[in-house]
């Protein structure tokens, strides 16, 4: 697979890699994506005390498709840096659990991939898209300096503020936002297992998610923001947010209402969706999708049951850009939760990261 970095020689023998949180939802996500990984090897899985010596078989609820039979048979380890030797680590840990761990890992000299919510908004730690805001990586080295670090805490956004970021990103470099009503549909995978009960969300919305309205509040304009040269400024534009779970499995749609400083239509909106590739850094590697972003005009989509799983689960799809009669622009987009919006996202990151020669000092 060829890199956008040409001077950067990819290894013969893969990365070692570990999961951290390996036997819940998102940490299984992991396992499947990395199982035919050519850069990256699954070499440790790590959870919970309770379920550390035994085989991941033994230890995880496999949910999905085929465990692969090379993992099934690794035991698990404590999430603990004296247990994991592997110097890139992917953490799919609760929050309850992450903002000890992660650090301490990270004190310890690993490159922490974390999906968790704790560190997201610290002003010396990315949030990143690499399409969008690959510069923010820029910040490594402030991290590293200000919190004593020989290693790195490196974040992907809530699973519903990436859907949102991939058309606000180029519409935002494009004509400046002001203001962004945001409302999610979210699918029930996002709740992890065992997640909602059924008799809970068949036939239903539950319009209400802990935490998840100011998550997307926050995240939106830390992505969309720069890197000042010591720390990570977020834009200035507005967002209110409405999160609703709803019965679909993976997907998660964002209708979007968007005010911008200037007037704009949407046709201005489409051209430049329409053209849009995003950063070049995130071409060509691995977890890449031949294209970031697709428009589909036809005036019922995106679905999730269709469209889902577009570019691997890793392209967003973008449909009815219309005027809105209250701000500019109103559209609707759709990413898959738990690959574009969670493991998907963070081996993207780790890709770009590799691709810049991180691992190979």
């Amino acid at each position: 697979m060829s890199a956008p970095y040409p001077d950067v020689a990819v290894p013969r023998e893969r990365w070692p890699v570990a999961v951290l949180g390996a036997t819940g939802a998102v940490g299984q996500t992991f396992v499947r994506l990395l199982a035919r990984h050519p850069w990256f090897r699954l070499a440790e899985v790590a959870a919970s005390e309770r379920s550390a010596g035994q085989t991941y078989r033994e230890a995880a609820r496999w949910l999905e498709g085929t465990l692969p039979a090379d993992v099934a048979s690794l035991r698990v380890v404590p999430c603990d840096p004296s247990a994991v030797r592997s110097r890139i680590v992917f953490s799919a840990l609760d929050a309850a659990a992450a903002g000890e761990i992660e650090p301490a890992f990270a004190a310890a000299g690993r490159f922490v991939f974390s999906n968790a919510k704790n560190y997201r908004m610290e002003p010396d730690v990315p949030l990143v898209i690499p399409e969008i805001n690959a510069a923010h990586l820029d910040v490594l080295p402030v991290q590293r300096a200000r919190r004593g670090w020989a290693g790195c805490i490196i974040t992907n956004a809530n699973c519903a503020a990436i859907s949102a970021a991939m058309p606000l990103g180029p519409l935002h470099q494009a004509f400046g936002l002001e203001r962004v009503f945001v409302t999610t549909m979210q699918a029930v995978s996002g709740a992890g297992y065992p997640g909602v009960a059924s008799l809970d969300i068949l036939g239903n919305v539950i319009p209400y998610i802990g935490d998840e309205e100011p998550k997307i509040e926050r995240e939106l304009p830390k992505m969309l923001g720069r890197f000042t040269g010591d720390r990570i400024e977020p834009a200035a534009f507005g967002v209110s947010a409405s999160a609703n779970r709803v019965a679909v499995e993976h997907g998660h749609t964002v209708n979007l209402s968007i005010g911008f400083e200037r007037r704009v239509t949407a046709e201005d909106c489409i051209a430049v969706l329409e053209a849009w590739q995003g950063d070049a850094c995130a071409r060509g590697l691995p977890s890449s999708p031949e294209r970031v972003l697709v428009l589909d005009p036809r005036p019922d989509r995106p679905q999730p049951r269709r469209d889902v799983d577009t570019g691997h689960g890793m392209t967003s799809i973008v449909g009815r850009i219309r005027p809105d009669p209250l701000l500019d622009v109103k559209l609707v987009a759709l990413s898959h939760n738990t690959i574009r919006g969670a493991a998907g996202a963070s081996l993207l990151n780790a890709e770009v990261v590799a691709a810049r020669g991180a691992f190979m000092q």
